[in-house]
Parts: structure tokens; C-alpha cells; sequence
């Protein structure tokens, strides 16, 4: 699940999309997929992997906003989405609690909704 949402993150910057995505191999194959990794790495680590997808012009913003975005979740959600999806009473609050985190906007959101709608219709039955 936190893949997908590293994957929406990164998509929902004004970027192309196989920009994002080529960026986001990168971070798989560098091991660098979860909140804690990110924070492990180096600001300058997360630059130059940006860089290194294309994500050039971005790169110090995103590199930044990557990090604050990671120290909510862990702060606020122990780093895990699916404790966020749990304290989520319905799709909405749990769309709203995304967007809390920095960087996230309704586009990111709505990019990593699309994939989740299935938890909720299987919450329900």
C-alpha cells in the first residue's frame, strides 16, 4: 500500500507521468519504499534519486515535502497507511486525513483512492 501511495505522491506533482513513474522504479530498486527509508536517506540522497528519474526541476521541493510528509505519518499514523484506513470511518475522512499530510492534495488523493476503493466495498459487505 505504501508503494502505491509513494507512486501517487509522485504523480500528483506537475510532472510527467512517465517521469513519476521511471522516479518511483528508482526508489523501489534503491530499496528506499517505505516512510523510514525516506527519512533515512539523506536530503542530498533524495535529490540526486530524483535527479536521476528526470524529476529535475522538482527535485529539492519534492525531496523536501517527501520528508515532512513521511514525519506525519509516522508521527501521526506510526508510518502506516493501513492505521490510517482503520481510523477511517468511510472513504471521504480517509481521503480528508490523506490530504492532512504535506504535499498531498485532492489530485494525490484521488490517484491513490482509485485503488483503495476495494477496501472499503469489502469494509462494508
Amino acid at each position: 500500500m505504501f508503494r502505491w501511495f509513494l507512486l501517487a505522491y509522485l504523480f500528483g506533482k506537475p510532472i510527467q507521468s512517465n517521469v513519476a513513474a521511471q522516479t518511483w522504479r528508482l526508489f523501489i530498486a534503491k530499496g528506499i519504499d517505505t516512510p523510514w527509508a525516506i527519512l533515512q536517506a539523506s536530503p542530498r540522497s533524495l535529490v540526486r534519486l530524483l535527479d536521476e528519474g528526470k524529476y529535475t526541476r522538482y527535485d529539492e521541493t519534492t525531496a523536501r515535502g517527501l520528508r515532512r510528509c513521511m514525519e506525519q505519518l509516522l508521527r501521526d499514523y506510526e508510518g502506516s497507511l493501513m492505521l490510517m484506513y482503520e481510523n477511517s470511518q468511510d472513504e471521504d475522512e480517509f481521503s480528508k486525513r490523506l490530504q492532512e499530510l504535506y504535499g498531498v492534495g485532492p489530485k494525490t488523493a484521488e490517484i491513490f483512492m482509485r485503488e483503495t476503493e476495494e477496501l472499503f466495498a469489502r469494509r462494508v459487505e
